[in-house]
């Protein structure tokens, strides 16, 4: 038996009340208006009228759990090294990304986040801005065949563009998924996560023998094999590739660590290389981490320059400020992008950072401590679910004046020295903070900057009647509707 908290509890929110809230929103939610759009509202009613201190207890997903929604309590749980460990709701996501950075903890986590980390480093990530503009480029030209439509869905054509840039850039393979080959890949993801979502709101689905006599458990595991084949036959065909090469080494020849990060080699021929110098980091190691990386890793940035591009297709004004900072920025380039002319977007950079704070690509991160810890002067005891609600984080006023107004000035130097450092966290932050965030921005940045160059465009939604529905990242109850208009 789990000890209670001493943060005060929200009188009445106890495990059965919280059931049959869930139960409530089920029969008011609409196909305009799912479940999770609505208890989304609610939580952030309740930080709104109860949660002036920051921290809030009651029943989070049937088990006793503490919200974080203030920049100071945050601080409080990223900061701390020991508490590291996600909650045990994060073992829904085992059968789909294994034991990766994501969901591990611990030994392994501490491990595995020192051996990939160097791999991320911006100097190492200058040889994927080819790949990235290549793969824009192909993404304009499918846009192009859509500007005759009254508005399009953008977000499978995002999702297409992402992953054949992740797949080139890190996994040294390509998979031409622009060109309409593993189109199921990206909508076995989707399925996949809101059936993790939706298993997290009915508890009775926990237990995997359930859950696998379901009709949605039968089509969680056929999801599953689209996602795992197209996974492995990427790590196939680079060890295929690998062990052909004439400059292939044999295990007891093959590169200490260090030399391999100075070779600048992919993502994963680093991982197999690794894999075969040292046994203990097995072959499924390497396939987590692949999984990891192919699935959560295009699917987020396609899901934030969705919004980005929303967002500029409501505010034309800014839309036109951020055109003119990209036309500038090409006007000293020839045909290739450079890391000088990305570094000039600056005004660009700061429009993805506000999109991310009014809707965030992962609205909450759930830890659980197994220590006691202390927040405002509370004792939190061990097995507490601690979630972090990203969502009213980036939402708290005090941070973030007017905070539902989208103004990229906010993330000018100037005004970001005014702000709790813990007050905007969409990477997460402390020792768990998300290891692919340069990758993701230089890649939104070429991307984006090639689609703005050649297309104005237009959002047909005002943001008042945009549902937002949180999965494992945030989504919307219908697609955002927006026309391209060729300049």
């Amino acid at each position: 038996m789990v000890q209670s908290s001493s943060v005060p509890a929200l009188k009445g929110i106890h495990s059965l009340r919280y059931l049959s809230i869930i139960i409530s929103t089920y029969k008011q939610s609409t196909p305009n208006c799912p479940p999770l759009a609505l208890i989304l509202q609610w939580l952030w009613a309740l930080c709104l009228l109860y949660g002036t201190k920051g921290v809030m207890r009651g029943t989070l997903l049937f088990k006793q759990g503490i919200l974080f929604y203030k920049p100071e309590t945050v601080q409080v749980l990223l900061s701390d090294k020991d508490l590291i460990e996600k909650s045990s709701e994060y073992k829904l996501m085992v059968p789909w990304l294994g034991t990766g950075l994501i969901t591990s903890g611990g030994a392994k986590w501490r491990k595995h986040r020192k051996l990939l980390t160097p791999n991320f480093h911006f100097s190492l990530l200058e040889k994927s801005i080819s790949v990235f503009q290549q793969q824009s480029e192909i993404l304009v030209s499918k846009l192009e065949l859509r500007v005759e439509e009254s508005w399009i869905d953008a977000l499978p054509l995002l999702r297409a563009c992402t992953l054949d840039a992740l797949c080139e850039s890190a996994m040294g393979i390509s998979i031409n998924a622009q060109n309409y080959e593993n189109v199921e890949y990206g909508k076995a993801i989707q399925e996949v996560e809101s059936s993790i979502m939706l298993r997290l709101l009915q508890p009775w689905l926990y237990p995997d023998i359930i859950f696998n006599l379901t009709s949605r458990g039968k089509t969680f595991k056929t999801n599953l094999q689209i996602i795992h084949g197209l996974n492995e036959k990427v790590l196939k065909e680079k060890k295929i590739e690998m062990i052909a090469r004439a400059d292939w080494k044999s295990k007891s020849e093959i590169e200490t660590e260090g030399s391999c990060f100075n070779k600048k080699k992919p993502f994963l021929e680093f991982l197999l290389e690794y894999h075969l110098k040292n046994p203990l980091f097995t072959e499924t190691d390497v396939r987590d981490e692949v999984d990891t990386f192919m699935s959560a890793g295009h699917d987020t940035t396609a899901v934030t320059m969705n919004w980005v591009l929303y967002c500029l297709g409501v505010y034309q004004d800014i839309q036109k400020k951020v055109y003119e900072e990209i036309e500038e920025a090409f006007e000293r380039e020839e045909n290739n992008i450079s890391c000088e002319a990305l570094t000039r977007m600056k005004y660009l950079e700061c429009v993805i950072k506000e999109t991310m704070r009014l809707y965030p690509t992962v609205p909450f991160i759930l830890r659980e401590n197994k220590k006691p810890f202390k927040v405002l002067g509370y004792t939190v005891y061990p097995g507490t679910i601690c979630a972090i609600f990203i969502f009213a984080l980036h939402r708290d006023p005090e941070s973030f004046p007017n905070p539902e107004i989208f103004d990229p000035d906010r993330f000018l130097p100037e005004n970001n020295k005014k702000r709790h450092p813990y007050s905007y966290v969409p990477f997460s932050a402390g020792f768990r903070n998300c290891i692919g965030q340069k990758f993701a921005m230089m890649e939104m940045k070429i991307i984006l900057s090639s689609i703005l160059r050649n297309f104005r465009v237009i959002s047909l939604d005002n943001r008042d009647k945009v549902i937002i529905c949180p999965s494992l990242v945030i989504q919307t109850a219908k697609p955002l509707r927006l026309k391209f208009v060729s300049r």
